[in-house]
């Protein structure tokens, strides 16, 4: 994994910042809840395609992202993102290689943006928790960070996109299985309350 963000990453970043200043008119609250160093899980809501680089773009910290292994395949996309401090999942099987590469930054004190839900949501409504943000968390005792992002399900509309950092909700020191989706659980239910 790459310790500094590339120039792929650099100039991404401020591409989306301009376009979701000047097109969205972006609200951001909460900056105060990122920490400023040390591993961290960042767990926004999931509801459109440009979640991940509109997160990304509204903390001043560089992030790591995980993405489906389909979009690593596609041409030149792939080779994009691979330099945007992403990288590959498998999705519908335990993938050893994600879940090694997520431990190794989250405990080289880095922020990972992983997605409660898992997948995005089709009707813009929270979905379902899975496992992978409290497995994350629990395992290598980072924070978890709760985002709340509102209005990426309807970018064509338009309207002010505002994305809303949430405080730290610790993991607990002794855990077993259940508490993963259990803690998952928990970020989107403060999601929904925010």
């Amino acid at each position: 994994m790459r310790e500094k963000p590339s120039i792929v990453f650099l100039i991404g970043k401020q591409m989306f910042r301009m376009a979701f200043g000047l097109l969205y008119r972006w609200h951001i609250e909460g900056m105060e809840n990122i920490p400023q160093s040390g591993g961290a899980v960042i767990a926004p809501n999931h509801i459109g395609f440009f979640d991940s680089p509109l997160v990304a773009s509204a903390m001043k910290r560089p992030a790591y992202f995980m993405g489906k292994k389909e979009l690593f395949d596609i041409p030149i996309f792939g080779w994009i993102i691979r330099r945007t401090n992403a990288f590959p999942i498998k999705r519908g099987s335990q993938d050893i290689i994600a879940m090694r590469n997520t431990f190794s930054i989250l405990k080289n004190g880095h922020l990972l943006l992983m997605f409660p839900e898992g997948v995005r949501s089709k009707d813009g409504k929270i979905g379902k928790a899975k496992a992978g943000v409290g497995m994350a968390a629990c395992n290598t005792q980072v924070p978890l960070i709760p985002v709340k992002i509102e209005n990426t399900d309807a970018m064509l509309k338009f309207r002010q996109i505002k994305v809303k950092f949430g405080q730290p909700i610790y993991p607990p020191k002794n855990f077993v299985k259940n508490d993963y989706i259990s803690l998952s659980k928990k970020v989107l239910d403060i999601i929904a309350e925010m």
